[in-house]
């Protein structure tokens, strides 16, 4: 560890009513304008991924993570008021944005095609740690000041969840120190040391997430209204469907609805699946998809999913309970089907998995 040491220090403006407060008050001005902060910090060359600064306000978090990693300290710029934060990003792959943004939690494509004003508290939050973690890939570092000072604290640590996820995870190759006045998200972002400028000490350790626990029930369509606007294709939702709720502490969190495959017997698939915002980027959705799958398999059911959506197909892939079935490059035609038509997804990419079961969540 390295021992950081800075000094504030402001001038004295000097005038008549500055002389009457500290003759009120007997302050001594000189010392009063210039304050000493010393703390030590991991180094660079130590192994480490996830850092937090964390003390109360005017405790020098922000003099001494400046003084530790210096043009590292992210510095907030105003977003376009002109253009979809989509392309306030950089120069990248779509791929590679798309990815970046699912990463911190942020998986809604249509609130990726609005301006920045637009978007709700949570959502600039996790568009401001998209940005950062952009401009630190050069240098493979970001410190990011006022960490979760702008949203509600449910939303500040599912996105700090969400955001030691990726981190950990291998989508990006930075390390990251949180500077905040917040404790209540040091266990959600599971930093391997922590500094607290309070009591001007630093931990080594690596904290763990509480586990979240959500329940799953069945639900009537009407539960589908809270979560439509936020599906990246359509608010509709099937007569046909089949809808459950996942809720934590009594509130739902996600929806799942399943709908019968045409043309096959006993087969389903999903044909929504929405996490609510404040609770997107740690798995919530692929384990409510997998809880439902589960209840299909046990009334021998077969299910299937299509999607084009990053996040999905990322983690079917990955996991040993889907196998692929089939790839689209240019997905499926619109089709007639009793009272109307199946719209299908003719002109974007799809690819369908078939759910198994067993293994390990």
């Amino acid at each position: 560890m390295s021992l950081i040491e800075t000094t504030v220090a402001c001038p004295l403006y000097d005038s008549f009513r500055v002389q009457q407060v500290a003759g009120m008050f007997d302050v001594p001005l000189a010392e009063k304008l210039r304050e000493t902060f010393s703390v030590e910090i991991p180094g660079l060359d130590e192994s480490w991924r996830i850092g937090l600064i964390v003390g109360p306000s005017g405790s020098g978090k922000s003099s001494i993570a400046r003084a530790a990693f210096g043009e590292a300290l992210y510095r907030s710029e105003a977003w376009p008021s002109d253009r979809a934060v989509i392309d306030c990003l950089g120069d990248a792959p779509i791929k590679q944005l798309t990815g970046l943004l699912t990463s911190v939690g942020f998986g809604s494509p249509p609130a990726w095609l609005r301006p920045y004003d637009v978007l709700s508290g949570g959502e600039r939050f996790r568009c401001d740690l998209g940005r950062a973690l952009r401009q630190g890939e050069s240098s493979g570092l970001v410190v990011f000041d006022e960490f979760t000072s702008v949203v509600d604290r449910t939303a500040a640590r599912h996105g700090a969840a969400a955001l030691a996820k990726a981190l950990r995870g291998d989508t990006l190759s930075v390390r990251f120190v949180a500077v905040t006045c917040h404790y209540d998200i040091a266990e959600w972002l599971e930093p391997d040391w922590v500094t607290d400028m309070a009591t001007g000490t630093c931990q080594r350790r690596r904290l763990r997430r509480p586990r979240l626990r959500f329940e799953v029930h069945r639900a009537g369509r009407a539960a589908w209204r809270m979560f439509s606007r936020h599906h990246y294709l359509t608010g509709s939702l099937a007569p046909g469907a089949r809808c459950f709720v996942a809720s934590c502490d009594g509130q739902p969190i996600a929806f799942c609805a399943t709908l019968a495959q045409v043309g096959h017997r006993r087969t389903w698939r999903i044909t929504r699946l929405v996490t609510l915002p404040d609770y997107q980027g740690i798995g919530i959705g692929s384990r409510l998809m997998e809880c439902v799958a589960d209840i299909h398999l046990a009334n021998a059911e077969r299910l299937l999913l299509t999607s084009s959506h990053p996040a999905m197909l990322a983690h079917c892939e990955r996991s040993p309970r889907w196998r692929l079935h089939r790839v689209r490059k240019h997905g499926s035609r619109p089709q007639p089907v009793r009272n109307g038509w199946y719209r299908g997804s003719w002109g974007r990419a799809t690819a369908s998995f078939e759910y198994l079961g067993g293994g390990s969540r």
